[in-house]
């Protein structure tokens, strides 16, 4: 199978191209990167594929990740995967952050649990707990750091995602101690390949899986502002 990965949630813009009959990674690129996904994605997958040396026609699938994450990166790149599977009709597979963050470190001591927390901002995260195992302890959700650092009851975790410092700086002394920091401006976007590979595509839509409202609100149309200003 041949999988096409995008990642365009947080802060880096990239792609890879996995081979599951090799278990390898014909080819990936990751660029660093707060903003500007939109002109930087199209360009960089271009290069993935060319280092490839496949074309679109052949791939099987096209894995995303689709949140929490920025709201204008998430479209970026669920917008680009949905164009890629309707071109070739093949699926387009959404996996969160928070699963591609925590797929790198799962089964590596199976005995701790691993916190997948992403910077929700004003003193919240996003975030969810796995077991060693991969088995789900506490289903994704966005809230306070001390409901999030409240998981020590499950024992010393993995803590993991671009939020995992700020965890692990307000983790209570008197609780299981991490046992690793994994703190990542973005998830590997190998896993995310392994997680669309593994994943089922009817119930893996591409959609935005957001957690929360957005901060920003549009702004009102201009008849409707002035109506209002006069009535």
């Amino acid at each position: 199978m041949l999988i096409l990965a995008i990642d365009t949630a947080l802060d880096a813009c990239a792609a890879a191209v996995l081979d599951t009959e090799t278990a390898e990674l014909r080819a990936q690129e990751s660029v660093p990167m707060k903003r500007g996904h939109a002109e930087a994605l199209m360009p960089l997958i271009a290069r993935v594929m060319k280092s490839a040396e496949l074309s679109f026609t052949v791939l099987d699938r096209i894995a995303v990740t689709v949140g929490p994450g920025s709201f204008t990166g998430l479209r970026v790149g669920i917008s680009a995967a949905r164009g890629f599977a309707l071109a070739a009709k093949r699926p387009a597979i959404g996996l969160t952050t928070l699963s591609a963050y925590a797929a790198a470190v799962v089964g590596q001591n199976r005995s701790a649990p691993v916190i997948s927390a992403i910077d929700a901002r004003h003193d919240h995260v996003y975030f969810q707990i796995v077991a060693g195992d991969g088995s789900q302890l506490v289903r994704p959700r966005v809230a306070g750091i001390d409901e999030a650092i409240a998981a020590s009851q499950f024992g010393a975790p993995h803590l993991v995602g671009n939020a995992a410092n700020i965890l692990a700086e307000r983790w209570p002394k008197d609780a299981p101690q991490p046992v690793a920091v994994d703190a990542q401006a973005a998830p590997d976007i190998g896993w995310v390949a392994w997680l669309g590979a593994a994943a089922n595509p009817d119930t893996t839509p591409a959609r935005p899986f957001y957690l929360r409202a957005p901060d920003a609100k549009p702004a009102a149309q201009p008849q409707l502002a002035a109506k209002a200003a006069t009535s």
